[in-house]
């Protein structure tokens, strides 16, 4: 298969807006969006509500925000005094996990509220992707970057659930966050470049062939390299 131009991932993100590696950057030049899901918060989310343009609750996912996003700001801040701005864009999904006080609260805050329990063909994840893919027109699909909170841990079949959407929207970058990894897709036609943000991430990296065996996978950078 002919491969296409470098495909390149940085985490820049990670680092508060002031402080983005200015190199690594423009490489990527990304406009992010953000979903949280209903699982634990990372301690890196206040820097990526920052970073992002767009800001989307699934579910259960505006629980987390509204519980968990005060404590990691400061642990003796009440979560009723969560600050103004951290009003997400968008509440989606089925409305089966999402707390009424929360939901009314986020309703006065001007939050707009998409109940599509109707629909149980896709996960909350899928019709967060799908509504970000279509209320962005004005942003560049190739620099458009998902980052998603909450995906991992909990229950496997939710999990593994999360990973699909990343094999659905297999032309969206989507980057699954947690205190202890990070996922994202590389597309099999392309050549990737990942910079490294050594002081945050790592050593480790794991490279796993999702659906079809991988064919063909040659790296450099590693401490045990492929070339097959």
């Amino acid at each position: 298969m002919e491969m296409e131009d470098f495909m390149c991932h940085s985490s820049s993100f990670l680092f508060p807006p002031s402080e983005k590696n200015q190199e690594k950057d423009s490489v990527t030049n990304h406009r992010y969006a953000l979903v949280i899901l209903n699982q634990p918060l990372p301690r890196f989310a206040p820097l990526l509500w920052d970073h992002a343009q767009l800001r989307l609750c699934a579910d259960g996912g505006a629980n987390r925000l509204y519980d968990e996003m005060p404590l990691l700001l400061s642990p003796q801040l009440d979560s009723s005094l969560t600050p103004p701005r951290y009003k997400p864009d968008v509440i989606k999904g089925d409305m089966d996990s999402i707390r009424t006080p929360v939901l009314d609260f986020y309703k006065k805050l001007g939050t707009k509220i998409i109940d599509e329990s109707h629909d149980h063909n896709t996960t909350d994840l899928h019709k967060c992707i799908a509504y970000i893919r279509d209320h962005t027109p004005d942003i560049d699909k190739s620099k458009l970057c998902i980052l998603v909170v909450g995906a991992l841990g909990g229950r496997f079949d939710h999990e593994i659930g999360n990973i699909n959407v990343l094999c659905h929207f297999s032309d969206t970058r989507i980057i699954l966050l947690s205190d202890d990894s990070l996922i994202y897709l590389l597309p099999r036609n392309h050549c990737h470049k990942i910079f490294i943000q050594s002081s945050v991430e790592g050593p480790h990296c794991g490279l796993i062939p999702i659906g079809v065996p991988s064919g063909s996978s040659t790296t450099t950078g590693l401490q045990w390299n492929l070339s097959k």
